[in-house]
């Protein structure tokens, strides 16, 4: 028995804490400084506390906070444990619509549940499911917004009936589409218009290519959404270009007003509504104004007088992307930039910045507006995109979705490549970093892009300990001069100990070996002093100390940038403890894959992994910010031959699903020959269905752009003829015949002259070795010639000169 040999009782479980500490590991809900049941709670969601009255006689001001299941096992029944947990209740749930058209257009539900409630406590997070559905033939409002500048003359001229071909196409979507018009150019005003005198009635005055036009303005409202689409053509029929100074053009001052003049333009609430903006120049953006003296920024009203126009222009600067951006939110209107190749990326870098938009390549003169328009639609429509409002500060909010395919995906909160009707669900994960004033109610709002429909979600904090209903102030329980609430002792100022029995200030050796951590170490760390068998902490400019010996403290954590934890943590005894969403020693590490997700719906396009929110690419010759760029990768060719199939030849995989146009935005030049010589591009080569070749070459610009240089028609190979094949059958099989007689010639006439040879050999020696005359002579000849060579004694029978004498 510890007691019977002397030892203190406190010395003897100051010794059993250490030794738990270092055998088990640091337990984060003993080392904390609670000194309450409401401090432990926030300590960590695993922490409990025990409000046993008789519990813990020695550091009781620690040793109430620990795990649940420790807290049982060292004696506390459950019913005094105090340990809250977060909470989800449905409030409003109805089900999801499957049409948007008929009787019920609105009562369309799109997304469900409707309405949350959440009880949070801290740390503890909780989650909950949403579900979105496109419905089929929902209503669509689309304004178009033209640029009346000068540049755009031809493309006037090709919109003229624009709402009636429009109309047909939209209404093979919907059934149930209005079309309105409104016009752009600039302030009217130098230096970004002609103010001369000579130029208020007509800026092309001298211009000799077009010398006659309206002046400048800077937004006009035409044509309200309306369903009769002749109307719109009218309206067309009746505009002219205008004409101002710098290039650039007050096209986002436009877009502010056609978002947030709601009721002029006519946007119906139960409608999808669609803005395109064509133009082919670049905008102003905010602080351009101060050019022309306008320094008020853009107060994102609506300014419309009586004639419609824009009455603010003159007055105010033009709008920020992110005013622009949080006005199309708020008014569920999806922008579509219609805009000229040569503006591509930088439109592209927009819609970046401004949720809700895409950007599409508008021809010269437009001719492609009625199928840019349709395409853009589809594109719109085949993804769910969802935003979150009024998020407070203190709630971590994780996404992890739930696509066409299935399989979670956590980090994203957008699913792609839909079919209209299709469901898919998100889940939604809610962590609450701390406790606001008491009473304190929030609410936050999650809603798909463009959508009216939203989940309402309100939030209460549980960060109180029910054990709280039953203080005591003046208890005797601390010796009449503290309150008692949940196990423990508040001690009016002066006194201290778990009975409130001792005074500030008194000290002894008894109390101090409690106020080591170890042998040999320094009372309270050197970082406080021992007072009533226990460490008061002191108080530090860089934050808080506390701990059973003031070994911990909420300033001595890896830091990112300078900045504590990177922001996304709060300090615990030297460790980090970051907040959903973040990861690592100091928590500069996200969780959030959506910045890694390339527009073909996977991660790093496969071909590497996403670390801290960034892609990195594993596969050689891979870059780019999904490593979407790979011009050496075995797969290169395969996947740009599907853009080229349905660019080109509206074939192939993509051309069925409609998202042709949004995986392949490379640029595409066709030719009649294709030039290999480049060294840092790819040739690809493949086999189309009528067994011809197609060829094209991959190459990657500094400008980021991939460009396609491909042949305007697959290489096939012509028919033979005929004829052509007969003739040159037969004329092989002569030829052969020819060369087989003419060796069989060749033949027959060496094994003749060999023959011939002989005989003549012969002869030769007959007339060498007879007698008579012609004995002598040949004698005589072969003196002359020992060699005896046919040629040089032997003569044919009717030439020699011995014939006559034989004979």
């Amino acid at each position: 028995e510890p007691m019977a040999v002397g030892v203190p009782y406190s010395l003897w479980l100051f010794c059993l804490v250490t030794f738990t500490t270092f055998s088990l590991g640091l337990n984060v809900c003993m080392s904390g400084s609670a000194t309450s049941c409401e401090e432990c709670l926030l300590i960590s969601p695993s922490c409990a506390w025990c409000a046993q009255e008789e519990f813990g006689r020695a550091r009781t001001l620690t040793s109430r906070c620990d795990l649940s299941q420790n807290l049982q096992k060292r004696g506390c029944e459950a019913h005094n444990i105090e340990s809250p947990s977060s909470t989800t209740m449905v409030v409003k749930s109805e089900p999801l619509s499957s049409k948007g058209s008929g009787p019920t257009q609105y009562d369309v539900i799109q997304i469900m549940p409707q309405k949350i409630s959440l009880s949070l406590r801290p740390g503890d997070q909780t989650s909950f499911e949403v579900q979105v559905r496109q419905v089929e033939d929902y209503p669509v409002d689309l304004y178009y917004l033209m640029d009346l500048s000068l540049s755009m003359k031809d493309d006037l001229d090709t919109i003229r009936n624009l709402g009636t071909k429009l109309a047909d196409e939209m209404r093979k979507l919907t059934s149930n589409f209005r079309l309105g018009f409104g016009s752009f150019v600039d302030k009217n005003m130098s230096p970004f218009s002609y103010t001369a005198t000579k130029y208020q009635d007509n800026p092309c005055n001298g211009y000799k290519l077009f010398p006659n036009c309206v002046p400048s303005f800077g937004f006009r409202h035409l044509l309200s959404l309306t369903d009769k689409v002749d109307r719109f053509n009218e309206e067309v029929q009746k505009q002219m270009v205008s004409r101002n100074r710098d290039a650039p053009e007050g096209g986002f001052d436009a877009i502010l007003q056609a978002a947030v003049c709601k009721e002029r333009i006519g946007w119906r609430k139960e409608a999808f509504h669609l803005l395109v903006f064509a133009t082919d120049d670049v905008p102003h953006l905010a602080l351009d104004g101060k050019l022309g003296g306008l320094v008020q920024p853009h107060d994102g009203e609506c300014h419309m007088n009586e004639k419609n126009e824009y009455s603010g222009s003159t007055k105010m600067d033009y709008p920020s992307l992110a005013l622009l951006g949080e006005k199309l939110a708020e008014n569920n209107i999806y922008l579509i930039f219609a805009v000229t190749k040569r503006l591509y990326v930088i439109y592209k870098n927009f819609t970046a910045l401004i949720p809700g938009t895409t950007v599409e390549i508008l021809d010269q003169d437009s001719k492609n507006i009625i199928q840019l328009i349709v395409n853009a639609y589809n594109n719109i429509r085949s993804k769910v995109e969802l935003t979150v409002w009024d998020q407070p500060e203190d709630l971590s909010l994780s996404f992890t979705a739930t696509c066409q395919d299935g399989q979670p995906l956590p980090g994203l909160r957008k699913c792609a490549d839909l079919k209209i009707g299709d469901t898919v669900s998100f889940t939604v994960s809610v962590d609450a970093r701390g406790c606001p004033a008491p009473g304190t109610q929030q609410r936050f709002t999650i809603k798909p892009v463009g959508f009216k429909d939203r989940l309402e979600v309100s939030v209460d904090y549980r960060c109180d300990c029910g054990c709280t209903d039953w203080t005591q102030a003046n208890s005797s329980r601390c010796s009449s001069i503290g309150q008692y609430t949940c196990g423990t002792c508040r001690c009016d100022p002066g006194y201290l100990g778990a009975r409130c029995e001792c005074q500030e200030g008194e000290a002894g050796s008894m109390y101090l070996s409690a106020c080591r951590e170890a042998e040999g170490k320094q009372i309270c760390g050197g970082r406080g002093e021992c007072s009533c068998n226990q460490c008061l902490c002191y108080e530090s400019e860089f934050g808080k100390i506390y701990g059973t010996f003031c070994e911990c403290d909420d300033f001595s954590c890896a830091r990112h940038k300078g900045i504590l934890c990177s922001g996304h943590g709060e300090c615990h005894c030297g460790e980090c403890k970051c907040h959903a969403g973040y990861i690592g020693d100091n928590c500069n590490c996200s969780t959030d894959t959506s910045s890694c997700v390339s527009d073909d719906g996977k991660i790093c396009s496969g071909r590497g992994s996403c670390a801290c929110g960034h892609c990195q690419c594993t596969e050689p010759g891979a870059f780019g910010d999904t490593c979407e760029k790979c011009p050496t990768c075995p797969d290169a060719c395969g996947t740009k031959r599907e853009c080229i199939e349905c660019r080109l030849f509206d074939s192939g995989r993509l051309s069925d699903n409609q998202t042709c146009q949004r995986l392949c935005k490379d640029e595409i030049i066709t030719v009649e020959t294709l030039k290999t010589e480049d060294p840092n591009a790819v040739l690809c080569l493949y086999k189309t269905e009528n067994e011809c070749v197609m060829k094209f070459m991959y190459s990657e610009h500094a400008n980021g752009m991939s460009v396609l240089t491909a042949l305007k028609e697959p290489e096939c190979g012509a028919a033979p003829d005929a004829m052509t094949v007969l003739l040159a059958v037969v004329g092989s099989i002569l030829l052969v015949g020819i060369v087989l007689l003419a060796i069989w010639k060749l033949v027959i006439t060496v094994h003749d002259r060999r023959e011939f040879a002989r005989f003549q050999s012969a002869r030769c020696r007959f007339f060498f070795w007879g007698g008579g005359d012609k004995n002598k002579l040949n004698r005589s000849k072969h003196r002359q010639n020992p060699r005896g060579k046919p040629g040089s004694i032997c003569f044919p029978p009717d030439t020699s000169p011995f014939s006559r004498t034989v004979t």
